[in-house]
Protein backbone atom coordinates (compact mmCIF):
# COMPACT_ATOMS: atom_id res chain seq x y z
CA UNK A 1 0.00 0.00 0.00
CA UNK A 2 1.07 3.53 -0.20
CA UNK A 3 0.60 5.38 3.01
CA UNK A 4 0.49 8.95 4.15
CA UNK A 5 1.51 9.84 7.81
CA UNK A 6 0.86 13.31 9.49
CA UNK A 7 2.95 14.20 12.39
CA UNK A 8 6.71 12.85 12.40
CA UNK A 9 7.11 12.78 15.81
CA UNK A 10 7.72 9.58 18.14
CA UNK A 11 4.49 7.93 17.37
CA UNK A 12 4.54 9.15 13.62
CA UNK A 13 7.87 8.55 12.54
CA UNK A 14 7.97 4.77 14.01
CA UNK A 15 5.43 4.24 12.12
CA UNK A 16 7.07 5.65 9.28
CA UNK A 17 10.16 3.67 9.67
CA UNK A 18 8.14 0.24 10.92
CA UNK A 19 5.60 0.48 7.91
CA UNK A 20 7.93 1.01 5.40
CA UNK A 21 10.10 -2.09 6.48
CA UNK A 22 7.03 -4.45 6.08
CA UNK A 23 7.67 -3.72 2.27
CA UNK A 24 4.56 -0.40 1.87
CA UNK A 25 5.56 2.86 0.26
CA UNK A 26 5.35 5.84 3.23
CA UNK A 27 5.47 9.73 3.00
CA UNK A 28 5.10 11.40 6.00
CA UNK A 29 3.78 14.97 6.36
CA UNK A 30 5.07 17.71 8.78
CA UNK A 31 5.19 21.60 9.31
CA UNK A 32 8.73 20.97 10.57
CA UNK A 33 10.78 21.23 7.86
CA UNK A 34 13.94 20.46 9.81
CA UNK A 35 11.70 16.68 10.35
CA UNK A 36 11.25 16.55 6.88
CA UNK A 37 14.97 17.57 5.32
CA UNK A 38 16.18 14.77 7.57
CA UNK A 39 13.67 11.95 6.78
CA UNK A 40 14.26 12.65 2.87
CA UNK A 41 18.04 12.67 4.02
CA UNK A 42 17.46 8.73 4.95
CA UNK A 43 17.79 9.54 9.16
CA UNK A 44 14.95 9.57 11.76
CA UNK A 45 13.57 12.94 12.85
CA UNK A 46 13.73 11.86 16.07
CA UNK A 47 15.76 9.32 18.36
CA UNK A 48 14.64 5.97 18.94
CA UNK A 49 16.79 2.48 19.22
CA UNK A 50 17.07 1.02 15.79
CA UNK A 51 14.40 3.23 13.86
CA UNK A 52 17.80 5.07 12.26
CA UNK A 53 18.50 1.85 10.75
CA UNK A 54 15.17 1.22 9.53
CA UNK A 55 14.27 4.75 7.82
CA UNK A 56 17.89 4.67 6.55
CA UNK A 57 17.19 1.58 4.73
CA UNK A 58 13.73 1.80 3.16
CA UNK A 59 15.33 5.53 2.22
CA UNK A 60 17.86 3.61 0.18
CA UNK A 61 14.94 1.77 -1.58
CA UNK A 62 12.73 4.43 -2.25
CA UNK A 63 10.20 3.74 0.04
CA UNK A 64 10.21 6.16 2.28
CA UNK A 65 9.94 10.46 1.78
CA UNK A 66 8.30 13.47 3.17
CA UNK A 67 6.90 16.60 2.27
CA UNK A 68 5.83 19.75 4.37
CA UNK A 69 2.92 20.20 2.18
CA UNK A 70 0.26 17.95 1.13
CA UNK A 71 -0.33 18.30 -2.71
CA UNK A 72 -1.33 15.43 -4.61
CA UNK A 73 0.54 12.97 -2.49
CA UNK A 74 -3.28 11.42 -1.35
CA UNK A 75 -4.53 10.78 -4.79
CA UNK A 76 -3.38 7.60 -4.83
CA UNK A 77 -2.39 6.52 -0.69
CA UNK A 78 -4.83 3.95 0.60
CA UNK A 79 -4.22 4.67 3.88
CA UNK A 80 -3.01 7.94 5.75
CA UNK A 81 -2.59 7.72 9.54
CA UNK A 82 -2.59 11.11 11.80
CA UNK A 83 -0.05 10.81 14.61
CA UNK A 84 -0.44 14.74 15.20
CA UNK A 85 -0.14 16.20 18.94
CA UNK A 86 -3.21 16.19 21.68
CA UNK A 87 -1.48 18.39 24.70
CA UNK A 88 -3.24 19.48 27.24
CA UNK A 89 -5.29 22.36 27.57
CA UNK A 90 -5.62 25.03 30.01
CA UNK A 91 -8.19 23.07 31.68
CA UNK A 92 -6.89 19.90 31.31
CA UNK A 93 -8.97 18.44 28.19
CA UNK A 94 -6.94 17.47 25.25
CA UNK A 95 -5.89 20.72 22.72
CA UNK A 96 -7.58 19.38 19.27
CA UNK A 97 -6.56 22.29 17.41
CA UNK A 98 -4.09 20.35 15.73
CA UNK A 99 -6.43 17.33 14.83
CA UNK A 100 -8.60 19.76 13.33
CA UNK A 101 -6.15 21.78 11.18
CA UNK A 102 -4.84 18.44 9.93
CA UNK A 103 -8.36 17.32 9.09
CA UNK A 104 -8.96 20.38 7.36
CA UNK A 105 -6.07 19.84 5.07
CA UNK A 106 -6.86 16.29 4.77
CA UNK A 107 -10.36 17.27 3.76
CA UNK A 108 -9.65 19.78 1.43
CA UNK A 109 -6.55 17.77 -0.84
CA UNK A 110 -9.05 14.91 -1.13
CA UNK A 111 -11.15 14.09 -4.54
CA UNK A 112 -14.37 13.31 -3.81
CA UNK A 113 -14.99 11.06 -6.52
CA UNK A 114 -12.03 9.05 -5.17
CA UNK A 115 -11.92 5.13 -6.94
CA UNK A 116 -11.27 3.86 -3.56
CA UNK A 117 -12.10 5.27 -0.08
CA UNK A 118 -9.09 6.89 1.67
CA UNK A 119 -8.32 4.40 5.18
CA UNK A 120 -8.29 7.80 7.41
CA UNK A 121 -7.08 6.23 10.81
CA UNK A 122 -6.33 8.41 13.89
CA UNK A 123 -3.88 7.40 16.63
CA UNK A 124 -3.36 10.64 18.71
CA UNK A 125 -5.21 10.05 21.74
CA UNK A 126 -8.73 12.19 21.22
CA UNK A 127 -12.00 12.69 23.63
CA UNK A 128 -14.39 10.03 23.24
CA UNK A 129 -16.60 10.99 20.57
CA UNK A 130 -14.34 12.87 18.70
CA UNK A 131 -14.53 11.32 15.48
CA UNK A 132 -17.98 12.02 15.45
CA UNK A 133 -18.30 14.97 16.68
CA UNK A 134 -15.43 16.70 15.29
CA UNK A 135 -13.63 14.80 12.89
CA UNK A 136 -16.51 13.68 10.51
CA UNK A 137 -18.00 17.01 10.39
CA UNK A 138 -15.13 18.69 9.09
CA UNK A 139 -14.88 16.07 6.50
CA UNK A 140 -18.90 16.30 5.37
CA UNK A 141 -18.31 19.91 5.00
CA UNK A 142 -15.70 19.57 2.66
CA UNK A 143 -16.86 16.40 0.91
CA UNK A 144 -20.66 16.64 1.68
CA UNK A 145 -22.39 13.59 0.72
CA UNK A 146 -19.63 12.31 -0.85
CA UNK A 147 -17.79 11.84 2.46
CA UNK A 148 -18.65 8.21 3.20
CA UNK A 149 -17.37 6.98 -0.23
CA UNK A 150 -14.04 8.90 -0.03
CA UNK A 151 -13.08 8.32 3.55
CA UNK A 152 -12.91 5.14 5.60
CA UNK A 153 -12.78 6.87 9.40
CA UNK A 154 -10.84 4.39 11.63
CA UNK A 155 -9.39 4.77 15.45
CA UNK A 156 -6.11 2.98 15.82
CA UNK A 157 -4.76 3.64 19.08
CA UNK A 158 -1.09 3.01 19.41
CA UNK A 159 0.97 1.11 22.07
CA UNK A 160 4.21 2.19 21.89
CA UNK A 161 6.57 2.78 24.86
CA UNK A 162 9.87 5.30 23.72
CA UNK A 163 13.11 3.26 23.57
CA UNK A 164 11.46 -0.07 22.72
CA UNK A 165 9.08 1.65 20.22
CA UNK A 166 10.20 -0.48 17.45
CA UNK A 167 9.74 -3.72 19.38
CA UNK A 168 6.46 -2.69 20.47
CA UNK A 169 4.94 -1.70 17.50
CA UNK A 170 5.41 -5.72 15.80
CA UNK A 171 4.76 -7.19 19.47
CA UNK A 172 1.70 -4.99 20.62
CA UNK A 173 -0.26 -6.31 23.66
CA UNK A 174 -3.37 -5.90 21.60
CA UNK A 175 -4.35 -4.05 17.95
CA UNK A 176 -7.69 -2.06 18.99
CA UNK A 177 -9.49 -1.13 15.11
CA UNK A 178 -12.31 1.30 15.82
CA UNK A 179 -14.44 2.05 13.14
CA UNK A 180 -18.51 3.00 12.07
CA UNK A 181 -20.32 0.03 13.62
CA UNK A 182 -17.65 -1.59 14.45
CA UNK A 183 -17.17 -2.85 11.08
CA UNK A 184 -13.97 -4.38 9.81
CA UNK A 185 -11.15 -2.20 7.96
CA UNK A 186 -9.39 -4.44 4.93
CA UNK A 187 -6.79 -1.84 4.39
CA UNK A 188 -6.14 -2.05 8.36
CA UNK A 189 -6.23 -5.58 8.66
CA UNK A 190 -3.64 -5.99 5.62
CA UNK A 191 -1.23 -2.93 7.71
CA UNK A 192 -1.15 -5.33 10.48
CA UNK A 193 -0.40 -8.46 8.67
CA UNK A 194 2.05 -11.06 10.01
CA UNK A 195 1.71 -9.18 13.59
CA UNK A 196 0.77 -11.78 16.45
CA UNK A 197 -2.15 -9.67 18.91
CA UNK A 198 -5.41 -10.34 19.99
CA UNK A 199 -7.59 -7.61 16.92
CA UNK A 200 -10.98 -6.07 18.37
CA UNK A 201 -13.09 -4.33 16.12
CA UNK A 202 -15.07 -2.33 17.86
CA UNK A 203 -16.94 1.18 17.57
CA UNK A 204 -14.99 4.38 17.25
CA UNK A 205 -15.44 5.35 20.71
CA UNK A 206 -14.66 2.18 22.18
CA UNK A 207 -11.17 2.38 20.55
CA UNK A 208 -10.99 6.16 21.46
CA UNK A 209 -11.58 5.40 25.14
CA UNK A 210 -8.92 2.60 25.72
CA UNK A 211 -5.59 4.50 25.54
CA UNK A 212 -7.83 6.60 28.60
CA UNK A 213 -7.83 3.48 30.23
CA UNK A 214 -4.65 1.70 29.81
CA UNK A 215 -2.88 4.67 30.73
CA UNK A 216 -5.11 5.45 34.06
CA UNK A 217 -4.41 2.17 35.48
CA UNK A 218 -0.81 2.25 34.86
CA UNK A 219 -0.82 5.72 36.51
CA UNK A 220 -2.95 3.38 39.37
CA UNK A 221 -0.60 1.07 39.64
CA UNK A 222 2.64 3.41 40.18
CA UNK A 223 0.67 5.64 42.62
CA UNK A 224 -0.56 2.54 44.42
CA UNK A 225 3.10 0.80 44.84
CA UNK A 226 4.62 3.93 46.01
CA UNK A 227 2.13 4.55 48.52
CA UNK A 228 2.32 0.93 49.60
CA UNK A 229 6.06 1.39 49.80
CA UNK A 230 5.94 4.59 51.98
CA UNK A 231 3.93 2.91 54.39
CA UNK A 232 6.60 0.15 54.41
CA UNK A 233 9.23 2.40 54.69
CA UNK A 234 7.71 4.41 57.74
CA UNK A 235 7.05 1.02 59.46
CA UNK A 236 10.57 -0.21 58.49
CA UNK A 237 9.31 -3.19 56.47
CA UNK A 238 11.14 -4.20 53.16
CA UNK A 239 8.81 -2.54 50.12
CA UNK A 240 11.06 -4.86 48.08
CA UNK A 241 10.25 -7.73 49.96
CA UNK A 242 6.87 -6.74 50.02
CA UNK A 243 6.55 -6.41 46.09
CA UNK A 244 7.99 -9.73 45.76
CA UNK A 245 5.31 -11.34 47.38
CA UNK A 246 2.29 -9.44 45.96
CA UNK A 247 3.11 -9.46 42.69
CA UNK A 248 3.68 -13.77 43.04
CA UNK A 249 -0.23 -14.01 43.03
CA UNK A 250 -0.74 -14.40 39.29
CA UNK A 251 -4.25 -15.69 40.36
CA UNK A 252 -5.95 -12.46 41.86
CA UNK A 253 -2.79 -9.75 42.23
CA UNK A 254 -1.54 -9.62 38.75
CA UNK A 255 -4.80 -10.85 36.92
CA UNK A 256 -8.39 -9.83 35.12
CA UNK A 257 -9.63 -10.44 38.40
CA UNK A 258 -11.51 -6.98 40.12
CA UNK A 259 -11.11 -5.66 36.71
CA UNK A 260 -14.34 -5.71 35.26
CA UNK A 261 -16.36 -3.09 35.64
CA UNK A 262 -19.64 -4.20 38.01
CA UNK A 263 -20.90 -4.57 41.62
CA UNK A 264 -19.57 -2.21 44.65
CA UNK A 265 -16.70 -3.98 46.60
CA UNK A 266 -18.00 -5.20 50.58
CA UNK A 267 -17.81 -7.81 52.19
CA UNK A 268 -15.95 -8.40 56.11
CA UNK A 269 -12.77 -8.31 54.49
CA UNK A 270 -12.08 -5.51 51.82
CA UNK A 271 -13.83 -2.31 53.37
CA UNK A 272 -12.52 -3.12 56.82
CA UNK A 273 -8.79 -3.60 55.72
CA UNK A 274 -9.15 -0.69 53.38
CA UNK A 275 -9.60 1.43 56.40
CA UNK A 276 -6.99 0.11 58.36
CA UNK A 277 -4.57 0.84 55.92
CA UNK A 278 -5.95 4.45 55.58
CA UNK A 279 -5.55 4.97 59.35
CA UNK A 280 -2.37 3.03 59.44
CA UNK A 281 -0.77 5.06 56.28
CA UNK A 282 -2.41 8.56 58.45
CA UNK A 283 -0.53 7.45 61.83
CA UNK A 284 2.90 7.21 60.20
CA UNK A 285 2.49 10.17 58.10
CA UNK A 286 2.82 8.34 54.63
CA UNK A 287 0.15 10.32 52.79
CA UNK A 288 -1.99 7.91 51.15
CA UNK A 289 -4.22 10.28 48.56
CA UNK A 290 -5.17 7.09 46.76
CA UNK A 291 -6.24 4.42 49.08
CA UNK A 292 -7.86 6.90 51.14
CA UNK A 293 -9.95 7.48 47.90
CA UNK A 294 -11.19 4.10 47.62
CA UNK A 295 -14.55 4.44 50.16
CA UNK A 296 -15.71 7.35 49.37
CA UNK A 297 -15.24 6.17 45.29
CA UNK A 298 -16.89 2.50 46.37
CA UNK A 299 -19.95 4.77 48.27
CA UNK A 300 -20.17 6.79 45.15
CA UNK A 301 -20.43 3.66 42.79
CA UNK A 302 -23.52 2.36 45.22
CA UNK A 303 -25.24 5.97 44.44
CA UNK A 304 -24.62 5.62 41.02
CA UNK A 305 -26.10 1.87 40.94
CA UNK A 306 -29.03 2.82 42.41
CA UNK A 307 -29.93 5.79 40.59
CA UNK A 308 -28.94 3.47 36.87
CA UNK A 309 -31.00 1.12 38.42
CA UNK A 310 -34.22 3.54 39.24
CA UNK A 311 -34.20 5.50 36.33
CA UNK A 312 -37.58 5.88 35.10
CA UNK A 313 -39.06 4.14 38.13
CA UNK A 314 -42.36 5.80 40.12
CA UNK A 315 -41.79 5.79 43.56
CA UNK A 316 -43.79 3.06 44.61
CA UNK A 317 -43.27 0.56 42.19
CA UNK A 318 -43.09 -3.43 42.83
CA UNK A 319 -39.62 -4.05 42.68
CA UNK A 320 -37.66 -7.49 43.55
CA UNK A 321 -33.93 -7.14 44.84
CA UNK A 322 -32.44 -10.76 44.39
CA UNK A 323 -29.27 -11.54 46.37
CA UNK A 324 -28.97 -9.24 49.31
CA UNK A 325 -25.54 -10.63 50.51
CA UNK A 326 -22.16 -9.39 49.27
CA UNK A 327 -21.83 -12.33 46.97
CA UNK A 328 -23.60 -15.79 45.80
CA UNK A 329 -23.69 -18.56 47.63
CA UNK A 330 -23.10 -16.98 51.15
CA UNK A 331 -24.84 -15.69 54.07
CA UNK A 332 -22.77 -12.73 54.77
CA UNK A 333 -24.46 -9.27 54.97
CA UNK A 334 -21.56 -7.58 56.50
CA UNK A 335 -21.30 -4.30 54.56
CA UNK A 336 -22.95 -5.91 51.49
CA UNK A 337 -23.50 -3.67 48.77
CA UNK A 338 -27.23 -5.06 48.44
CA UNK A 339 -27.95 -4.00 51.58
CA UNK A 340 -27.22 -0.45 50.64
CA UNK A 341 -29.15 -0.80 47.73
CA UNK A 342 -32.43 -2.15 49.68
CA UNK A 343 -31.95 0.37 52.19
CA UNK A 344 -31.92 3.44 49.30
CA UNK A 345 -34.72 1.47 47.84
CA UNK A 346 -37.02 1.77 50.84
CA UNK A 347 -36.11 4.88 51.69
CA UNK A 348 -36.54 6.34 48.28
CA UNK A 349 -40.69 4.79 48.55
CA UNK A 350 -40.45 1.67 46.52
CA UNK A 351 -42.37 -1.28 47.67
CA UNK A 352 -39.44 -3.91 48.07
CA UNK A 353 -38.83 -7.63 48.18
CA UNK A 354 -36.03 -9.22 48.71
CA UNK A 355 -35.03 -13.08 47.51
CA UNK A 356 -32.09 -15.04 49.24
CA UNK A 357 -32.29 -18.36 49.84
CA UNK A 358 -29.39 -18.16 51.85
CA UNK A 359 -30.52 -15.59 54.28
CA UNK A 360 -32.73 -16.42 57.49
CA UNK A 361 -33.34 -13.92 59.84
CA UNK A 362 -33.78 -16.11 62.46
CA UNK A 363 -30.11 -17.48 61.47
CA UNK A 364 -28.12 -14.28 61.76
CA UNK A 365 -25.74 -13.37 64.67
CA UNK A 366 -22.88 -11.65 65.73
CA UNK A 367 -21.74 -9.10 63.32
CA UNK A 368 -24.34 -10.14 60.72
CA UNK A 369 -27.17 -9.47 62.75
CA UNK A 370 -26.56 -6.43 63.87
CA UNK A 371 -25.68 -4.72 60.47
CA UNK A 372 -28.67 -6.29 58.78
CA UNK A 373 -31.15 -5.10 61.84
CA UNK A 374 -29.30 -1.37 61.40
CA UNK A 375 -29.87 -0.67 58.21
CA UNK A 376 -32.62 -2.91 57.37
CA UNK A 377 -34.78 -3.11 60.30
CA UNK A 378 -38.01 -5.12 58.67
CA UNK A 379 -35.98 -7.60 56.71
CA UNK A 380 -38.22 -10.03 58.30
CA UNK A 381 -40.79 -8.10 56.26
CA UNK A 382 -39.25 -8.09 53.00
CA UNK A 383 -37.75 -11.90 52.28
CA UNK A 384 -39.74 -14.03 49.79
CA UNK A 385 -39.72 -17.73 49.23
CA UNK A 386 -39.08 -18.58 45.49
CA UNK A 387 -42.56 -19.20 44.43
CA UNK A 388 -43.44 -15.27 45.75
CA UNK A 389 -40.09 -13.99 43.59
CA UNK A 390 -41.69 -15.87 40.73
CA UNK A 391 -45.27 -15.36 40.83
CA UNK A 392 -45.40 -11.80 41.54
CA UNK A 393 -45.57 -9.25 39.34
CA UNK A 394 -42.58 -6.48 39.36
CA UNK A 395 -42.55 -3.44 37.69
CA UNK A 396 -38.06 -4.05 37.63
CA UNK A 397 -35.74 -6.89 39.03
CA UNK A 398 -32.61 -5.61 40.69
CA UNK A 399 -29.99 -7.99 40.54
CA UNK A 400 -26.89 -8.08 42.51
CA UNK A 401 -25.33 -11.29 41.39
CA UNK A 402 -25.49 -15.05 39.71
CA UNK A 403 -28.74 -15.93 41.69
CA UNK A 404 -30.72 -13.76 39.40
CA UNK A 405 -29.62 -16.93 36.73
CA UNK A 406 -31.49 -19.47 39.30
CA UNK A 407 -34.94 -17.54 39.02
CA UNK A 408 -37.76 -18.19 36.31
CA UNK A 409 -38.73 -14.31 35.76
CA UNK A 410 -41.32 -12.08 33.52
CA UNK A 411 -40.47 -8.88 34.68
CA UNK A 412 -40.74 -5.45 31.99
CA UNK A 413 -37.11 -4.55 33.27
CA UNK A 414 -34.53 -6.54 34.67
CA UNK A 415 -31.37 -4.54 35.59
CA UNK A 416 -27.88 -6.36 36.15
CA UNK A 417 -26.35 -3.88 38.76
CA UNK A 418 -23.24 -7.33 39.04
CA UNK A 419 -22.12 -6.04 35.47
CA UNK A 420 -21.64 -2.32 33.68
CA UNK A 421 -22.41 -3.86 29.76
Amino acid sequence: MKVAIFGLGYVGSTAAGCIASQGHSVVGMDVSSAKVETLNAGRAPVYEPGLGELIAEAHAEGRISATTSLASELDDCDLAIVCVGTPSGVDGAHNMSFIAQVTRSIATALKPDREKPLTLAYRSTMRPGSCENIIWPILESHLGDKATSAVELVYNPEFLREASAIDDYFHPPKIVIGTLGGKPSANMAKLNEGIDAPVFEVGLREAEITKFVDNSWHAVKVAFANEIGRVCQNLDISAKAVHEIFKSDTKLNISAYYTRPGGAFGGSCLPKDVRALQYIAADTGSATHLVDSLIRSNEAHKHHQFLKATEGLQPGAKVLLVGLAFKAETDDLRESPAVDMARKLLEAGYDLDIYDPQIAPESLVGQNLGYAYSLLPRIDDLLVSRDDAEARDYACVIATNRLIETLALDAPRIVDVSVIP
